[in-house]
C-alpha cells in the first residue's frame, strides 16, 4: 500500500482516428487548414505518476526517448509557464499505441500528462484553460484535452464537438511502418473546394454511403510510399467493413464494421499476420479518469 503523502496516480491514454481528413489549403507559416473528424479508439497507453526526488520517465519501448525530447517532458515544462507544481515526478508511461500511426499518441500522452497533473497538484484549471494553454504543443491536443469528439478545423486546432463516434465495431491496424506528419502534408495537394462537407456528411448520412463521400486527402501522398497501407484498407473491405480509410497522416488504417464477428475475425487475421492491431466497441466513450491508489 502506498503512503498517503506519496500516493501514486494512474490514468489512461487512449488514441483517435480521423474521419476524413479534407487538406483545404497550404498556408505560408507551413501549416495546413483542415477539416477533419476526431473520435476516439479504445487502443490506449497507461500512465502511473507518483511524487519523487526528481523528474523522470520510464517507457516500456527503447525506441521512443525519454528525455527532454519526449512531448510528456515538453508538456510538464510547457505547463510550468502558466502554472506553480512541483515537477519532481516519476513517471511511468506503458506505451501501446503505435508511434508515427496517425492515431495521435503522442499528443493524447501530452494531454494525459497536463490534465494529470492539474488533478495532482490541485491546481483548478478547467478542460478550457489547459485546451487553450496545450495547443502550442500540437494541434490536436486541445482534442484530448477536452475528451469529445467533434470536427476539427483551422490547422486541426479548432474543435466543433459533434456526437460522430460511429455506432459501429472500429478495427484498427498498424502496417508495422511509420509515416511521417510533415512528409504527408508537403506531398498532399490541398483542395479548397471539396465536393462534400465534411461535417454534413457525418452527421445525415449513413456509414454506408461514406465510402463514396468522405476520404483522407493525405492517402493520396502516403500510399505510394507505404503501400501496405492501400492493401490493408482494401482487405478491410473484402473482409466486411463498410467503410475503411488511413487515419490522419498515417500510417495506421482503419475499418468500421456492422457486425461484431466480421469485426473481431479481421482483428484476428491481422494479428495473426503480425500487424498490431485494435477493436473498439460501437458508441465507444474512452475513461478520461485519474485515479489515486492509496
Amino acid at each position: 500500500m502506498n503512503h498517503p503523502e506519496n500516493p501514486t496516480w494512474i490514468a489512461r491514454s487512449y488514441g483517435k482516428i480521423n474521419l476524413g481528413l479534407q487538406v483545404l489549403d497550404r498556408l505560408p507559416n507551413g501549416y495546413h487548414q483542415i477539416s477533419t473528424g476526431f473520435c476516439f479508439i479504445e487502443w490506449s497507453d497507461r500512465f502511473s505518476v507518483s511524487p519523487a526526488d526528481e523528474l523522470s520517465l520510464e517507457l516500456n519501448i527503447d525506441t521512443i526517448p525519454s528525455d527532454e525530447s519526449n512531448l510528456v517532458i515538453q508538456a510538464i515544462r510547457h505547463l510550468q509557464k502558466y502554472a506553480d507544481f512541483d515537477s519532481r515526478l516519476a513517471i511511468d508511461l506503458e506505451k501501446h499505441i503505435p508511434h508515427a500511426a496517425g492515431l495521435g499518441g503522442g499528443s493524447s500522452n501530452a494531454a494525459t500528462i497536463i490534465r494529470m497533473i492539474n488533478k495532482m497538484a490541485g491546481l483548478g484549471l478547467s478542460n478550457a484553460d489547459l485546451a487553450d494553454l496545450s495547443v502550442q504543443l500540437g494541434a490536436d491536443v486541445p482534442f484530448f484535452i477536452r475528451g469529445e469528439t467533434g470536427i476539427a478545423s483551422g490547422i486541426g486546432n479548432e474543435i466543433t464537438p459533434l456526437p460522430i463516434q460511429p455506432d459501429a465495431w472500429i478495427v484498427t491496424v498498424f502496417p508495422n511502418k511509420s509515416s511521417r506528419t510533415a512528409d504527408a502534408y508537403q506531398l498532399c495537394q490541398p483542395n479548397p473546394e471539396p465536393e462534400f462537407d465534411l461535417q454534413q456528411t457525418l452527421t445525415e448520412t449513413s456509414i454506408e454511403d461514406w465510402r463514396y463521400m468522405i476520404f483522407n486527402d493525405l492517402e493520396q501522398a502516403v500510399i505510394p510510399r507505404i503501400p501496405e497501407i492501400g492493401d490493408i484498407r482494401d482487405q478491410l473491405y473484402e473482409l466486411g467493413a463498410v467503410y475503411a480509410a488511413m487515419s490522419g497522416s498515417g500510417s495506421a488504417v482503419y475499418g468500421l464494421f456492422d457486425q461484431e464477428m466480421a469485426a473481431a475475425d479481421a482483428l484476428n487475421l491481422f494479428m495473426d499476420h503480425d500487424y498490431p492491431s485494435n477493436l473498439t466497441p460501437p458508441n465507444f466513450h474512452p475513461d478520461t479518469g485519474i485515479y489515486r491508489m492509496d
